[in-house]
């Protein structure tokens, strides 16, 4: 069948295992060769795409127990984010790390090690993982933790899957006494002020900013920059204690087709970045909101990725070190106001310390874009690209789509760490996909 990851670029010819329900199905399912596992399809790009065989693990959707004590949940890895927030929720539990969906499942929650707005101060998922059962090339199953087969713990988040099939893990859940967050929006003239707000505001648990990545002069990264904490029981007013945990039901919308392309051009763009920056300003203060507004707030519209229209669309995600960030930022955002492309969806993040492998964040700032997919816009991510490296950053894999391999080397000095680990263990013959075979890994 036709496959694409949530970017719908590019789509490629992939057969597609039927969902194996055992282990020894799934042994069965990697024999060939050249294989690589999928969860729910939200990375953006082809990190789980297979020409040979793309391995759905769906049916591995159990989630198997959970100690009230520790917070500590085993679960497969098929189990989706948003059946793993319905179950715990009500009970007192959120996520310790979440990205901005919640229609991913924990296998590639941890194949990615994703991030979410407080990195800051809690880490990537790798930070919340207690263990994991990986598969190896010739079915044999290795649990690794901090204390038993350490290096491959260390490999397996951010590996994008080349490091075997993730079948469980164990993860740790946080306490929350409501599913309210408290949210205080603080409006940046530019982009100086956005980082000092994020600098001054290190002990908040939760901090990320919408930026304008059109705007110029002085005003060049105007931003939302939003903080946000686990509202506490005595914060709820009347109707909040109503649905203490948030769960009452929205009505979701969904795109039926997909947008012409004029939609996402740049005019259009630049008009509703306009108006979502003076509908923040009305908003600037102290707010409560549910989990589900503050983390997710794209989940709210169903196929949104539609919004591009046929030819998909391209995310580009960088993470720049903490002397460098605002030259670095700076240069981006001269670049892509200077192209008049700008992004719908421009996100601004702080990173804190990272120590797994292969993982994406480092400490500094994160800018996260998508445009649409068009020969002019491959074109100006390439000169993205190009700032990204001569200011010391690297790339996101699971947003990548079109990047090449001399460009991941130039960024990233691990990889050729990452190609030997996948050698010596015996993982590269087996486990491959688009991603891995565009960028040789």
């Amino acid at each position: 069948m036709m496959l694409s990851g949530w970017g719908r670029f590019p789509v490629i010819y992939a057969p597609v295992v039927d969902r194996p329900r055992s282990e020894a199905e799934l042994t069965a399912a990697q024999a060939k060769g050249g294989v690589i596992a999928r969860g729910n399809g939200r990375a953006y790009g082809d990190s789980a795409v297979s020409r040979r065989g793309t391995i759905d693990m769906r049916h591995f959707n159990r989630m198997i127990s959970f100690d009230a004590e520790t917070g500590i949940l085993v679960a497969e890895s098929g189990v989706l984010l948003a059946d793993v927030i319905t179950s715990f929720l009500p009970r007192g539990w959120f996520p310790l790390v979440t990205p901005g969906t919640k229609f991913v499942t924990l296998g590639g929650m941890i194949a990615a090690d994703v991030h979410g707005k407080n990195h800051h101060r809690d880490g990537s998922m790798s930070a919340a993982l207690e263990w994991v059962d990986v598969m190896d090339q010739s079915g044999q199953v290795h649990r690794a933790s901090r204390t038993q087969n350490p290096e491959l713990f260390d490999w397996v988040p951010g590996s994008m899957g080349l490091t075997g099939i993730i079948l469980r893990a164990a993860i740790r859940l946080q306490p929350v006494e409501t599913g309210w967050i408290r949210q205080t929006t603080i409006p940046a003239k530019n982009l100086a002020e956005a980082m000092e707000i994020f600098e001054t505001s290190d002990d908040s648990p939760y901090s990320v900013a919408w930026i304008d990545c059109l705007k110029g002069g002085a005003n060049r990264g105007r931003s939302l920059v939003m903080l946000g904490e686990h509202a506490s029981g005595d914060m709820l007013g009347a109707q909040e204690n109503d649905d203490r945990y948030a769960l009452r039901p929205k009505r979701k919308k969904s795109l039926a087709f997909d947008f012409p392309g004029f939609a996402m051009s740049g005019p259009l763009v630049k008009a509703f970045n306009a108006l979502y920056y003076r509908a923040g300003l009305r908003k600037a203060g102290d707010n409560l909101v549910d989990w589900d507004s503050y983390f997710y707030p794209l989940d709210a519209i169903l196929n949104w990725n539609r919004v591009y229209g046929r030819r998909g669309f391209l995310q580009f995600q960088c993470a720049l070190p903490l002397d460098a960030s605002k030259a670095g930022l700076e240069a981006l955002l001269e670049a892509i106001s200077e192209a008049g492309a700008g992004s719908f969806l421009a996100v601004l993040k702080r990173f804190g310390e990272q120590s797994s492998k292969f993982s994406f964040p480092m400490l500094g700032y994160t800018l996260a874009l998508d445009f649409p997919a068009t020969s002019k816009n491959l074109r100006l991510l390439e000169q993205l690209d190009r700032i990204t490296i001569a200011h010391g950053g690297r790339f996101y894999l699971a947003k990548d789509a079109r990047m090449t391999a001399q460009t991941l080397i130039e960024s990233d000095p691990r990889v050729a760490r990452f190609v030997a680990q996948r050698q010596n263990s015996g993982a590269s013959e087996t486990f491959q996909s688009s991603q891995s075979e565009r960028l040789a890994l």
